[in-house]
């Protein structure tokens, strides 16, 4: 069995086609099934971000595993071999454990220790157990994975003023609203007519950002009012319009800037949409959705900007150099728990011996307590008996002990191989063709 990742993210791949493999919670189960159809497959969990869509799989077999993922990405996105193997990444064993604690961790965002990546990490842990996807190795790996990115969070500064998406979306308005100026710097956004479109989690950490910015009043659109009403109700400082999602035109006309994080997987903003309107000032979008909500050929249209979410570089490296060092001490414990799982996924290879072991002893304790027991005559009461077995248990038990303890304990593969051999043959355990 081996453990593989596959995938890309903002580091490989463009928006466009990060969008293309993005799986929705519509799609997930259909996603799970067909992965979990390939005999190659054993255990498997996916990470579908707007930044990422990562496959995580143990796999009978390295290379027949990872084509078997590959396949399931080509039919999954619609694009072919040479449009899409150019942008995903594979990682093997300790680099897939790895990477896995690095992105839980928030090494491998966009934003540098943003904190949003461990709650999707552990929606896909969640996602796998819903699912029946994940069994005893992958429960391990991922819970642990929860828990190193916990554990970054609070031994390291990493996660103290972490931006999001969000805030760098917010940023980026501020930092244009300047460049429009000839100014580069972050402007107060108190002048904005602001619009956000969608009323999910990114929306709520956008007004969050956008009150802190300078913003005290905006126009929230939503798909449904009564959601809408109760995000704007988290924020009595702002004075938040609500609306539905037929009022898109007027934002349109009327705002300055509108930010879009809608589930939609097509875009509600495209050139022919926004053609019709005649604006005497410029309306910057930004788009923090993936797949993407505004089209790419708005950006042709005069009298509109358009930014989407690996416009978000431009602010992130702003802010990235002060905690590239904090990074660095994240990166210890990073390693740290990843040899700890990589070391208890090798200390299974001791466990069909020590169960053999552990069987052959207690057969041999059954019988020779059965004959004992026989010996002693109807006087020996129940309470005895009792006493004796619990003696009898307890001698296997502290036998068993040391050796149990110095199979499984970490060493090299080869070590750990000539000692199981060493114990099956001193005990006769019989071991099979398939151990």
């Amino acid at each position: 069995m081996n453990i593989a990742v596959v995938g890309l993210s903002h580091r490989t791949a463009p928006v466009e086609v990060r969008e293309k493999l993005s799986i929705s919670d519509e799609h997930i189960e259909d996603s799970f099934n067909a992965l979990k159809a390939n005999d190659q497959v054993l255990e498997v969990s996916i990470l579908s971000t707007c930044n990422r869509l990562e496959i995580y799989a143990l796999v009978k077999e390295q290379e027949s595993g990872v084509s078997a993922i590959k396949e399931f990405l080509i039919n999954h996105s619609g694009l072919n071999n040479d449009d899409l193997f150019p942008h995903l990444f594979t990682f093997n064993q300790t680099e897939a454990v790895n990477h896995l604690m690095r992105v839980a961790g928030g090494l491998d965002s966009l934003v540098l220790g943003e904190g949003q990546i461990l709650s999707q990490v552990k929606k896909m842990v969640r996602l796998g157990q819903d699912h029946q996807s994940i069994g005893p190795i992958f429960n391990r790996l991922l819970t642990q994975a929860v828990s190193t990115g916990k554990r970054v969070r609070s031994e390291t500064n990493l996660g103290t003023g972490a931006v999001s998406i969000s805030s760098a979306a917010v940023e980026l308005a501020q930092l244009k609203l300047g460049q429009s100026q000839g100014k580069d710097e972050l402007m107060s956004l108190e002048s904005e007519d602001v619009a956000v479109v969608g009323a999910g989690r990114m929306s709520r950490l956008l007004l969050q950002h956008l009150q802190s910015k300078g913003c005290s009043t905006l126009t929230l659109l939503n798909r449904t009012l009564n959601r809408a009403e109760t995000l704007a109700a988290d924020f009595p400082g702002l004075n938040v319009k609500c609306k539905l999602l037929d009022s898109l035109d007027d934002c349109l006309q009327l705002s300055s800037l509108i930010f879009t994080s809608t589930a939609s997987e097509t875009p509600i903003i495209d050139a022919d949409r926004l053609s019709k309107f005649q604006r005497t000032n410029v309306l910057r979008l930004i788009d923090i959705g993936v797949p993407r909500n505004i089209a790419a050929d708005v950006s042709k249209v005069p009298g509109y900007e358009s930014h989407d979410v690996d416009d978000l570089q431009e602010v992130v490296t702003r802010n990235q150099d002060a905690r590239q060092q904090i990074a660095l001490e994240a990166e210890s414990l990073i390693e740290e728990e990843a040899k700890n799982f990589l070391e208890w996924w090798a200390s299974l290879e001791a466990v069909p011996t020590i169960n053999r072991l552990r069987s052959g002893l207690e057969a041999i304790r059954k019988e020779e307590l059965q004959k004992a027991l026989s010996r002693m005559g109807p006087d020996f009461s129940a309470r005895e008996r009792k006493v004796v077995e619990a003696l009898s248990k307890g001698i296997i038990n502290k036998i068993l002990h040391t050796p149990v303890t110095n199979l499984r304990a970490p060493q090299p593969s080869a070590q750990r191989k000539d000692s199981l051999k060493i114990v099956e043959a001193l005990f006769d355990l019989g071991v099979s063709e398939e151990d």
